[in-house]
């Protein structure tokens, strides 16, 4: 599956109890439609929580407000809250990320990155155009 959204907040990395690195963030995805026989389009924004196991160096990179392409797959959580009532939440977990846009935080910006197949790459200076 592939989804296109915008980072909520800056990328966090937790290491698990067995040493292994994951990134958690989470992105907003938008989209809209016109319901048939209706004037007004109808806006709809989905929240997914993302992990990303693959490299961890990435986290620097995906700060909030960063357009990014997810290829993975999803899964839904389901459960009920302290007071009884049935809540879910969407969790992404990522294959491979493409960054298409920079994030709002400018204090620690750092250069685009080239993700290829899930790996972290240096970025290049001598792009044709």
């Amino acid at each position: 599956m592939e989804i296109i959204g915008r980072l909520t907040k800056n990328a966090g990395t937790r290491t698990t109890k067995s040493e292994k690195k994951v990134v958690n963030f989470s992105i907003a995805v938008n989209d809209s439609y016109k319901p048939k026989g209706a004037s007004e389009v109808t806006k709809v924004t989905t929240y997914f929580d993302c992990s990303y196991w693959a490299n961890p160096g990435i986290a620097q990179y995906l700060t909030k407000g960063t357009l990014v392409e997810l290829h993975g797959r999803v899964e839904l959580n389901v459960y009920n809250d302290m007071k009884g009532e049935a809540r879910g939440s969407l969790r992404f977990h990522v294959n491979a990320i493409k960054l298409h846009g920079s994030g709002r935080n400018t204090a620690t910006k750092k250069e685009p990155a080239n993700i290829i197949a899930g790996e972290l790459t240096e970025p290049l200076d001598d792009l044709p155009f």
